[in-house]
C-alpha cells in the first residue's frame, strides 16, 4: 500500500456530533426564527429538528452542498441556489468537530509508514479545510478535495483519481476509507481497495458488500495494514 484517501465526516470526524449541530443551526438561521418552517425544511433533507436526528437516507449523509440546496429551495423561494449553498458552507465551516479517534497520532503514524494521505469529501473544500486546520491535521494531508474542487463528488471516482494523478501513485496501491456507500462505490470505481468504518450512520450490513473490510473506526487501520502486508 502506498496511499490512503479518507472521507471526512463520519470517518475522520464523528458524523452526528458535527452535522446534527450544523443542521439545527442552519435551519433556524435560514428560516429566520420560524420554527415550523425550519422543521418542514429539515424533514425535506431527512433531519428531525425536534429530535436533532438524521434519517438513515438523509441527503446530508453523502450529498454535496448543491444537492442539499436543491432539496431546500422550495422552502426558501427568496434565496437562490447559490445563496443557499453559500449559507450551507458558512454554517458548515463553524460546525463543531469531534474526532472519531485521536487523529494527530494516527495520521503521524501512517505518514511514518511512508504512506501519502488525502481527503475526498462531498462537503465543499473551504469548510473541509477549516475543519482539518481546526483539528491541527491539515499539514499531514498531501491532497484535500471537496465537491467543488473541480473533480466532481462521490460516488464518482474523480477526486480519487485526481489524488492518484497528483501524487503519482497507482490506484491499486491506494485504499479508500469511508463510512457511506458513496465513499466505497467511488473507491471501487477508481480501482482502489475499500475500507468501511462504523463512525457514520450506515450499518455494517449496508457497507460490507462494497468493502474489502469493515472496521469499527480508523484507529484499526494500522493493524489491518499489517494483515494486508503479511498476506
Amino acid at each position: 500500500m502506498q496511499g490512503i484517501i479518507f472521507d471526512k465526516d463520519g470517518t475522520l470526524f464523528d458524523f452526528t456530533t458535527t452535522w446534527e449541530a450544523w443542521a439545527a443551526a442552519f435551519l433556524r438561521r435560514a428560516a429566520g426564527g420560524d420554527q415550523h418552517l425550519a422543521m418542514r425544511a429539515g424533514a425535506a433533507i431527512g433531519f428531525d429538528l425536534a429530535q436533532r436526528r438524521f434519517a438513515p437516507d438523509s441527503v446530508v449523509i453523502a450529498g454535496t452542498p448543491a444537492e442539499i440546496a436543491d432539496d431546500l429551495r422550495p422552502f426558501f423561494p427568496d434565496m437562490s441556489r447559490d445563496a443557499l449553498v453559500a449559507l450551507l458552507n458558512a454554517e458548515a465551516a463553524r460546525a463543531p468537530q469531534a474526532e472519531a479517534v485521536p487523529l494527530l497520532p494516527l495520521l503521524t503514524h501512517l505518514r511514518a509508514r511512508g504512506l501519502v494521505l488525502g481527503v475526498a469529501t462531498n462537503d465543499a473544500e473551504a469548510p473541509a479545510q477549516a475543519h482539518l486546520q481546526s483539528a491541527g491535521i491539515a499539514p499531514l494531508f498531501d491532497f484535500i478535495a471537496g465537491s467543488d474542487s473541480g473533480f466532481g463528488g462521490k460516488p464518482a471516482p474523480g477526486q480519487l483519481l485526481a489524488f492518484c494523478a497528483e501524487l503519482d501513485v497507482p490506484a491499486e496501491a491506494v485504499v479508500m476509507v469511508g463510512d457511506s456507500t458513496h465513499d466505497l462505490m467511488a473507491g471501487r470505481a477508481a480501482g482502489m481497495r475499500t475500507v468501511a468504518v462504523l463512525t457514520g450512520l450506515a450499518p455494517k450490513d449496508v457497507l460490507a458488500p462494497h468493502a474489502d473490510t469493515v472496521l469499527p473506526d480508523i484507529g484499526a487501520l494500522p493493524a489491518w495494514l499489517d494483515r494486508v502486508a503479511a498476506r
